[in-house]
């Protein structure tokens, strides 16, 4: 029998497991996550957030999240599978470059929640730090983190249409 094969980043993303779904906060997750309902995005939906994201902007996981959770009415975005969908929307949008696209998902611009740099996105923090840096933005290293100075003056609006 033969190896599978691994998907690339780019058939990940568009593998959307019959997402998005909204469900029901149950008593275990409403401990950490308060109640309600609770979407677990599709990764083009994270990935099309990320897209819009113009130069010399920014975003967080946490804004995304924000503008999911209204764009399907519920009260919050699973924080899991967002993050886990914001990578894989970046390492696509590296396949792309890789393959010589040049209008890719920037997926630097988008942060964690307090500004910092996600160590996990292609290119690492040194590639990112340098986009970020090219694209007008200071970058500073505090302990281990490496944060984007004044993030918040710069944050994306996601519009209605998201």
């Amino acid at each position: 029998m033969a190896p599978r094969r691994r998907k690339t980043w780019k058939e990940k993303l568009h593998d959307d497991k019959d997402l998005p779904k909204v469900i029901e906060i149950d008593d275990t997750l409403s401990k950490r996550w308060g109640e309600g309902t609770c979407v677990i995005p599709a990764p083009r939906e994270v990935d099309g957030l990320m897209a819009k994201v113009g130069r010399g902007a920014l975003t967080t996981i946490n804004a995304m999240r924000e503008r999911l959770a209204q764009t399907h009415g519920a009260a919050i975005a699973c924080p899991i599978t967002t993050g886990i969908f914001a990578r894989i929307a970046a390492e696509a949008a590296a396949e792309d470059e890789a393959a010589g696209q040049s209008n890719v998902t920037p997926y630097w611009r988008a942060l964690k929640a307090d500004g910092e740099i996600n160590p996990k996105y292609p290119g690492g923090i040194e590639g990112q730090r340098r986009r970020l840096e090219a694209e007008g933005h200071a970058v500073v290293q505090k302990g281990k983190r490496w944060l984007a100075l004044d993030y918040e003056t710069n944050l994306t609006s996601f519009s209605s249409d998201a």
